[in-house]
């Protein structure tokens, strides 16, 4: 019997806050030193209060608003009542039933609800029978984001969440490094009768890579499926994602009564027609362009096709220092359009290449990078001009790159000499009199003869034309002869 796979993902995220979600410790990632960023609030000592952090329920409402998805005037926290070790105080503080947002969408995904929460700690196990408790990550800024069931296999789940990771990248509300456990999924998956009643869903837990999340898909549907062809039922369950390949089972899923939901007494509602703390509009005004609309803009715009444009797109600094190249690159009104589509390409090619390679080599980020685009677009000019050779770009970008100077500035001291048109037609015209019998031979029709001409001129030049300039000159001249 053929079988149709129903699928919600539920994705937790920590924001890039200062600080934790209800206390003022610093929210710091990084910190290697265990149980150091903690205090008795986020320990959870018997007297102590929480108290808000605005800047988290701010992040949560940007990304509402860069999804479409519906704002209420009112919001509140619950405590979530349950027992882990790496929960100092028994219970989580979370939202139930008021949440931040809902609605809105991704890539045609509906979204159901956007809430905020404070993580966990982390267990450590040592090589004994000890289990360990770090505590600096309880209480940092948690997002969860659950989806509508609307996703139907693995691949489109993982298509939803790399789209969100960009999202939430480019308005800079987390990095979501999966890797770090910046961001963590949960599936829901379930079978049903081709547009039948929903099926009984099994929840995966704590995916932590996009090949997880589409290989226990991916398997749960299978599992699913060989228990139903068996007219077996599938168990209401949380199961496991193991690296050899499957899913087990963990524990019965919980429902909403299990966690006794109420309201968080030490904690006011949120009035979120507030503007002294959420101005909506002002919000609004801060989300920047999103990559699907930027996706759009760089194929109409640059012409680039849809492989390219998703390289540019998957880096938000990538592609702002692309589209400044290309803007210092055409900023003199007299650049002939013949020449965008190439001078297009080559700016591509030699940032996601050549500039990206010595990026990778050299473990640099953005934030230290000392060429500018105005440098990075002249460098391109002087490669699509002519006036200099593959070879002494890759030099000069290479240069350009410990010291911060400009092309222009690195020939000078270098005491390169960079070829001109003027340079070029001298060239053309001593290969031409040096080599009279090949002249001859392309005149009979022999294309070879133009190619050995070329390798003529450039000997001249020491590599540093452009042979399609060269080209260009060398037959001009020859229909003169």
């Amino acid at each position: 019997m053929d079988y149709e796979p129903v699928i919600g993902l539920e994705i937790h995220v920590e924001l890039k806050t200062k600080s934790k979600m209800f206390c003022r410790c610093p929210n710091d990632s990084g910190e290697t030193h265990p149980n150091f960023n903690v205090c008795p609030v986020c320990l959870g000592h018997p007297g102590t209060l929480p108290e808000i952090n605005i800047e988290a329920v701010r992040s949560v409402l940007r990304l509402a608003l860069a999804l479409d998805a519906e704002i209420p005037s009112y919001s509140k926290f619950d405590r979530k009542s349950y027992f882990y070790p790496d929960l100092p105080k028994g219970y989580q503080l979370s939202q139930y039933d008021e949440p931040l947002a809902s609605g809105g969408e991704i890539r045609g995904i509906r979204i159901r609800r956007i809430h905020l929460e404070e993580d966990a700690g982390r267990l450590q196990h040592d090589k004994g029978e000890n289990t360990l408790v770090d505590f600096n990550r309880a209480g940092v800024p948690l997002m969860e984001l659950v989806t509508e069931p609307d996703i139907r296999s693995g691949d489109e789940a993982v298509v939803f969440a790399h789209e969100l990771r960009l999202v939430l990248r480019y308005l800079d509300i987390s990095s979501a490094d999966m890797e770090k456990g910046e961001m963590r999924i949960e599936a829901n998956i379930s079978l049903r009768k081709k547009d039948g009643e929903f099926g009984t869903k099994a929840e995966i837990k704590n995916l932590n890579s996009f090949r997880a999340l589409k290989d226990a898909i991916d398997y749960e549907i299978e599992r699913q499926g060989k228990i139903l062809n068996r007219g077996e039922k599938v168990r209401q369950e949380t199961r496991g994602w193991k690296e050899d390949g499957r899913t087990v089972s963990q524990r019965s899923k919980e429902e909403a009564h299990d966690y006794r939901y109420l309201p968080e007494p030490d904690l006011p509602p949120l009035n979120l027609t507030d503007a002294k703390f959420f101005d909506l509009n002002e919000l609004k005004l801060s989300v920047p362009e999103l990559p699907e609309e930027k996706r759009k803009r760089f194929i109409k715009e640059f012409g680039l096709d849809e492989a390219k444009t998703e390289m540019l797109i998957e880096d938000r600094e990538l592609a702002r220092f692309f589209e400044e190249t290309i803007s210092e690159i055409f900023a003199d009104n007299r650049m002939s359009t013949d020449n965008r589509e190439d001078r297009i390409r080559l700016a591509f090619n030699y940032l996601t290449t050549d500039l990206k390679g010595i990026f990778n080599n050299k473990r640099t980020s953005w934030l230290e990078l000392k060429i500018s685009p105005r440098s990075f677009a002249e460098l391109i000019n002087l490669i699509a001009e002519g006036k200099i050779s593959s070879r002494m770009a890759k030099d000069i970008l290479a240069e350009m790159f410990v010291k911060g100077l400009t092309p222009e500035e690195i020939v000078a001291n270098q005491g390169i000499k960079i070829s001109g048109e003027d340079e070029v037609s001298r060239a053309v015209g001593e290969a031409l009199a040096a080599n009279p019998t090949a002249v001859a031979d392309y005149q009979k029709g022999k294309e070879s003869a133009l190619q050995f001409l070329v390798g003529k001129v450039m000997a001249l030049l020491k590599g540093r034309g452009d042979p399609a300039e060269i080209i260009r000159q060398m037959k001009e001249e020859l229909k003169m002869k």
